[in-house]
């Protein structure tokens, strides 16, 4: 299952991601409300936890925007407003759920088990795309009965493009979600570990192959 975070506050946002990931969720974060907007467009998710008071869109529009576009994912708004005037408003534009900072570890992992359980999705232990299948639990990387092992790193890099194996990534994409927003990582550390995964897509004979697209990201492509 595949989380979105929208949380501006940076040690926030990374302990968020860290618990969630230990139960086993894929976790994005997005720090203001019009990237919260782009993402939910762009990508099925299981469950969005929302925070209220971001830059650019609040919490409010964010939700707003995604249930005038048919949007459906779960909503649970986490934030420090206590009002039930803001609950009730949350609520009333299409959020799912409501929680108040500070919150208990417990209690939230608990509220988005129940918010993701109704959505219905299935727990998964590989991302497959054309002849190539990765085991998220062991980051072992198979293609036609050929398999290596990945780094930490390369696994993270690919498992990104994984997800959504027919969008192009950027490279902004890629440090954040591997190397962390506040990392001093840059283009040059990004194409490193791309060639990386590229000599072991060679190695396994896989058809498909990483294509840096000029000035934005990487894609998949398949000869």
């Amino acid at each position: 299952m595949r989380i979105l975070v929208v949380e501006d506050e940076v040690s926030l946002s990374n302990a968020l991601k860290k618990i969630l990931e230990s139960q086993g969720y894929f976790v994005d974060a997005v720090y203001d409300g019009m990237a919260a907007v782009d993402y939910a467009a762009e990508v099925s998710y299981s469950l969005i936890i929302l925070d209220v008071m971001i830059p650019g869109f609040d919490g409010f529009e964010v939700v707003r925007r995604i249930r005038r576009s048919n949007i459906n994912t779960p909503v649970l708004m986490l934030t420090a407003r206590t009002s039930t005037n803001d609950k009730v408003a949350g609520l009333n534009l299409g959020a799912d759920d409501y929680m108040t900072k500070p919150f208990d570890t417990e209690e939230l992992l608990a509220r988005v088990g129940a918010l993701t359980r109704r959505k219905g999705d299935v727990v998964i232990d590989t991302l497959s795309f054309e002849d190539l299948n990765l085991n998220i639990n062991s980051a072992v990387l198979s293609c036609r009965g050929e398999s290596v092992q990945l780094s930490h790193k390369e696994f993270e890099v690919l498992k990104t493009f994984l997800y959504n194996p027919t969008v192009t990534v950027t490279t902004e994409t890629l440090i954040i979600n591997v190397w962390g927003i506040d990392s001093d990582a840059t283009d040059n550390n990004v194409e490193v570990y791309i060639s990386f995964i590229r000599k072991k897509l060679k190695y396994l004979k896989s058809a498909v192959s990483i294509k840096k697209i000029q000035r934005i990201g990487y894609r998949l492509e398949v000869s």
